[in-house]
C-alpha cells in the first residue's frame, strides 16, 4: 500500500476548517483536519510530496520525514506543524479504516467513552466567523448574509478595537443561560474586552476599572449559573505578569476551572511566576508546539492545566505523547479546539486514551451545519455536553462532501 495523493479542501466555518485527504494505490482514504492559517494549502501541497509513494502504515516515521524535510523552515513550531498535524490525523483515519479497528484502540484503549465539553461563550457576544488573519466577516450561512457584504478589512473590535455596549453582564449570563440549556456544564468566557477606561492596547496593562468590569461579569455569571456550573476564563495572552496576578486575586472568589493564558507562555519564567502565585489553575497551551514545546513548562509547574490543539501541535501521536509527559507530573489537559467535527473527533479519540483527560473545547455551536458535515448525521453528535466516542473504524465518521462543498471557500481547490 503507497500514498497515491494528497488534497485539500477548505469550508468556511466560524474559521477556514481546513481538511487533508490522502488517498492510497489500493483505494483506502483517510481524512485528517490543520488548525487554520494563512498560506496553509500551499504548504500542504509542498511538503506532501515528502511522502508520496511512501507506506502510509509508517507514520511515526513518514511525521519524522515531514519534520526533518521542512526544519529549514521553521518546523519546530507554527503553521508548517498545522500543517503536519492535519496530514497526520488523515493518516491515523486511513490506518484505522486498513485494519477496521477505531483510532483510539492503536491509543491504548478507552479509560472514557464519553468526551465531557466546555462551551466557548466567546464574550458573550455571537461569534460568525474569523478568516485565516482573524478579520470578521458575515458567512454565507449567516442570517444577515443577503443584507450585508463582509466588513471592511480592519482588526476585529475584539482586537485592540474600541468598547462596546454589548460587553455587559447581562449578555454574558444570557451566553450562559442558553449554553446551561442545551446541557453543558462547563462554559469558558474571553474577558479581555475593550472597555472605556483602557489605557493602552499594546503595554499588556490594566486599569482598575477594567479589572472591576471584568469582575462584575464574572461575578454576574457565577451568581446567575450557580457553583454546579465550571468556569473558566480566557485571557488570551494580553496582560503583564503584575497585573495578570491583580487579575487573578480579584476573580479568585468565584472558584474558576482556569485562567488561560493570562500572560504569553513564550516566557516560560513568567508564565511560571504567575502560576505560583495564583490561587486559580493557570491554563495554557494552544499556542504551544510539539512535545518539546511542553516539556519546561511541564517539568517546571509553570502551569496548572495544558490545553494543546491536536490540530496544530504536532497531531494525534503528538498530543498523546504530551499527555503522557503532563501526566508523569499529575496535570490534566483540557483540548483546545476550534474545529469542525473532523477535528474534534479527532481531539476525542485522544482524550479518551489518556488517564488525565479533563475537558474538550466546543467552539461550533454558532454554526448552523456543524453536525450536518458529516456522516452519519441522524443524531447529533453532542448530547447534554458530551461526545459519544465512535466504535467504527479510523476516525469513525466521514465528511460530506455535499454539505461541505456547499459551504467550501471558493477561493481554494475542494479535493
Amino acid at each position: 500500500m503507497k500514498i497515491k495523493r494528497i488534497r485539500t479542501a477548505v469550508v468556511e466555518g466560524n474559521f477556514d476548517w481546513t481538511f487533508v485527504r490522502i488517498d492510497t494505490d489500493n483505494d483506502f482514504y483517510g481524512t485528517g483536519e490543520s488548525f487554520f492559517a494563512p498560506g496553509l494549502t500551499c504548504i500542504i501541497k509542498d511538503i506532501s510530496e515528502i511522502i508520496l509513494g511512501e507506506d502510509p502504515r509508517n507514520i511515526d516515521v513518514l511525521v519524522y520525514k515531514l519534520l526533518y524535510a521542512s526544519s529549514g523552515a521553521g518546523s519546530s513550531a507554527g503553521i508548517v506543524i498545522n500543517a503536519i498535524s492535519g496530514i497526520e490525523t488523515a493518516l491515523w483515519d486511513l490506518l484505522g479504516k486498513y485494519y477496521n479497528v477505531p483510532i483510539y484502540q492503536f491509543l491504548g484503549g478507552t479509560y472514557r467513552d464519553k468526551i465531557p465539553l466546555y462551551i466557548d461563550c466567546h464574550a458573550g457576544e455571537h461569534l460568525e466567523r474569523y478568516n485565516s488573519v482573524l478579520l470578521p466577516q458575515t458567512p454565507s450561512w449567516s442570517k444577515q448574509a443577503n443584507q450585508q457584504q463582509d466588513q471592511k478589512k480592519e482588526l476585529p473590535i475584539r482586537f485592540f478595537g474600541k468598547h462596546h455596549e454589548q460587553y455587559t453582564p447581562e449578555a454574558y449570563v444570557a451566553s450562559a443561560n442558553k449554553k446551561i440549556n442545551k446541557g453543558y456544564k462547563a462554559l469558558k468566557f474571553d474577558i479581555d474586552i475593550p472597555t472605556p477606561y483602557i489605557r493602552d492596547h499594546f503595554n499588556r496593562t490594566l486599569s482598575n476599572m477594567e479589572i472591576k468590569i471584568v469582575k462584575e461579569i464574572i461575578g454576574a455569571v457565577r451568581e446567575a449559573v450557580g457553583w454546579e456550573i465550571e468556569l473558566a476564563v480566557d485571557c488570551h495572552w494580553r496582560y503583564s505578569v503584575s497585573d495578570a496576578l491583580r487579575l487573578s486575586k480579584e476573580l479568585q472568589e468565584f472558584k474558576l476551572l482556569w485562567l488561560e493564558d493570562p500572560v504569553p507562555p513564550t516566557n516560560m519564567k513568567a508564565l511560571k511566576q504567575v502560576a505560583q502565585n495564583s490561587k486559580i489553575p493557570i491554563c495554557t497551551g494552544e499556542n504551544i508546539y510539539l512535545k518539546h514545546g511542553f516539556r519546561e513548562i511541564i517539568e517546571h509547574q509553570a502551569a496548572h492545566v495544558l490545553s494543546p490543539d491536536i490540530q496544530k501541535v504536532g497531531g494525534i501521536f503528538e498530543g498523546r505523547k504530551i499527555a503522557d509527559l503532563a501526566d508523569m507530573y499529575y496535570l490534566p489537559i483540557a483540548f483546545h479546539n476550534i474545529s469542525s467535527p473532523i477535528g474534534t473527533i479527532a481531539a476525542c479519540h485522544v482524550a479518551a486514551a489518556i488517564p488525565n483527560f479533563l475537558y474538550l473545547e466546543y467552539h461550533g455551536d454558532s454554526v448552523p451545519f456543524w453536525n450536518e458535515l458529516v456522516l452519519p448525521n441522524n443524531k447529533s453528535l453532542i448530547e447534554n455536553g458530551f461526545v459519544t466516542l465512535p466504535k467504527t473504524p479510523g476516525l469513525g465518521v466521514e465528511l460530506n462532501e455535499e454539505v461541505a462543498k456547499q459551504y467550501a471557500k471558493k477561493s481554494e481547490p475542494f479535493f
